[in-house]
């Protein structure tokens, strides 16, 4: 039996009213790779926050991950960081 290996994205995006547009324009660029994605920022209505957090689950090549985390690194603003989860890991202790 395989055992599950899940790679998960984090996004944190900075002034997003700037950034939004680009990191969506890299996001569908690389569209196949993404199997679930998940969007969350403070406030509602009139008192939206300047930044946001946008969780992936990616799929394919752990190569093209690496990729699509430089290209978003790249933008101002922006920090990616990806991490492989498995049960079969060591867990017991949680890392930063």
């Amino acid at each position: 039996m395989d055992i599950p290996i899940k790679t998960v994205m984090a996004i944190l995006v900075d002034n997003r009213k700037n950034a939004a547009v680009q990191v969506q324009k890299i996001l569908t660029e690389w569209g196949c790779l993404i199997k679930t994605r998940l969007g969350l920022h403070d406030g509602t209505l009139d008192n939206c926050s300047d930044s946001g957090l946008i969780i992936l689950e990616l799929v394919g090549d752990a190569e093209k991950h690496a990729q699509l985390c430089e290209r978003l690194n790249a933008l101002p603003g922006v920090v990616a960081k990806y991490m492989k989860l498995s049960v079969d890991e060591d867990v017991s202790e949680c890392r930063s």
